[in-house]
């Protein structure tokens, strides 16, 4: 296992309240015990990007509960379709995606809905690559941040294009409020009933992907494609869409 992230580095976090990963209840015997990796995903370009600095709380609360964390900027990342799959930046979201054993969403709330930035990771993450489905099985946590009042549109778009990409969505989630006032100048998470939420998020994360792991292509397997030969699975995944 990695070194996990001191505390010291968590303000927020009451030590005498904080439990390690039981891994021993999650994960079976046999079982590798190399940290969870994560991706974290965010959906704002902007120089203060409140969903930037909620994905970076995220990453040090994981980092803390023994994972090992990665984010990809969205920054120079084409439209969908503006490029082909060989574009640098699409690799490189591709390869992370393909690493992950989970993922951690975090969109602003743009018009009611998530932004065009989120939309885009998504959209550049395929079914299949190959034959092999880089989102299936796998994890995934949601957030949002606000620049008004509390709402879970973007977590609950999020949640449907998870189960889409036919992802493991743990029940809980964050929406951030008026995320203006929700971090310092340095950026930092203040302490409050949402940031305990997202501690919460992180941590049911970790039990989740702990849970998962080594049984998501058994929980995934389906009588239909079984019946299927491999060669006509890729086809049809992988057929062109007009």
């Amino acid at each position: 296992m990695t070194a996990l992230l001191p505390l010291h580095d968590l303000p927020n976090i009451d030590p005498e309240q904080w439990r390690p990963i039981d891994v021993d209840q999650l994960a079976g015997p046999g079982v590798d015990r190399h940290p969870p990796r994560i991706l974290v995903l965010y959906g704002s370009l902007r120089e203060r990007s409140y969903s930037r600095l909620l994905a970076e709380e995220a990453m040090r609360l994981l980092t803390a509960f023994g994972a090992e964390v990665r984010t990809f900027s969205p920054r120079d990342l084409p439209l969908p379709d503006a490029a082909d799959g060989e574009h640098s930046r699409v690799k490189e979201l591709r390869e992370l995606a393909s690493w992950a054993e989970g993922m951690v969403w975090v969109s602003p709330e743009r018009h009611g809905a998530m932004t065009a930035v989120m939309k885009a990771q998504i959209d550049w993450l395929p079914l299949s690559l190959g034959g092999v489905r880089p989102t299936q099985g796998k994890t995934l946590a949601l957030m949002q941040v606000c620049g008004g009042s509390q709402s879970f549109n973007a977590v609950n778009q999020m949640r449907l294009l998870g189960r889409w990409m036919r992802m493991l969505t743990i029940p809980n989630q964050s929406s951030v409020p008026k995320a203006f006032n929700e971090f310092d100048d340095s950026g930092r998470m203040r302490l409050s009933p949402l940031y305990l939420r997202v501690v919460d998020v992180c941590e049911e994360l970790m039990k989740f992907t702990w849970l998962n792991r080594q049984r998501s292509d058994y929980l995934t397997q389906r009588y239909s494609e079984r019946v299927e030969s491999a060669e006509e699975v890729s086809k049809r995944v992988n057929q062109t869409t007009h």
